[in-house]
């Protein structure tokens, strides 16, 4: 197993007390990700890929925001990272990566952003931050419930990077988008979130 060098982005100090809490995830979702952890790791692997595009699309997109290209030219590194240790537990199981599909769970999350130029930043951020908020609680409970103690520690490492990326989410909409209402537009979205958790078929993915 690989060394476990997962945390070059520090943890901000953010308040998010006040921020809609995270509802649990079904309780059955764990139980069917372990009854077929190959197509997990297969699933992992695609999504840390897609959240490195979506870091880099992000720089591309605002490339006069300095200190959000500097954040996520960061987090695309950390989440390429990821996707490389993922892609090493695969080899490892002699397993071969999965296509990449599209994940409903995310889709229906990017169909949240307001297209307009005035919240479109905004809710880019926001959505990322629930969605790597979402991605800690799931890899938490992978840590908590898998047996080896390798798969253990790699995604006890991994939940904890993701917490810090949601915190970093919230951090960047508040200090790039101040003049809106931050906290109360991801509270809007964590409730439309919590919901589209419950209805969501289980599969072993991370959505």
């Amino acid at each position: 197993m690989a060394e476990y060098h997962l945390q070059p982005i520090a943890q901000t100090n953010e308040n998010v007390e006040s921020l809609t809490p995270l509802s649990p995830s079904p309780e059955g979702w764990v139980t069917c990700v372990l009854a077929d952890f190959d197509a997990f790791l297969q699933d992992h692997a695609s999504a840390e890929k897609k959240a490195s595009g979506m870091a880099l699309s992000m720089v591309s997109h605002y490339p006069d925001q300095p200190a959000l290209v500097q954040a996520m030219v960061d987090l695309a590194v950390e989440e390429l990272n990821h996707y490389k240790e993922v892609m090493r537990l695969l080899m490892t199981r002699q397993i071969s990566p999965a296509a990449d599909r599209k994940d409903p769970y995310v889709t229906r999350l990017n169909k949240l952003v307001r297209k307009d130029a005035a919240f479109f930043l905004l809710d880019r951020l926001l959505v990322g931050a629930i969605v790597e908020r979402r991605g800690a609680e799931r890899f938490s409970l992978v840590a908590d419930h898998v047996a080896d103690p390798d798969l253990k520690k790699f995604y006890a490492a991994i939940a904890k990077s993701e917490d810090r990326h949601w915190h970093l989410f919230i951090q960047l909409a508040r200090d790039l988008c101040s003049h809106l209402p931050v906290d109360s537009r991801f509270c809007e979205l964590a409730e439309l979130e919590n919901t589209l958790v419950k209805e969501l078929p289980l599969r072993a993915a991370l959505h």
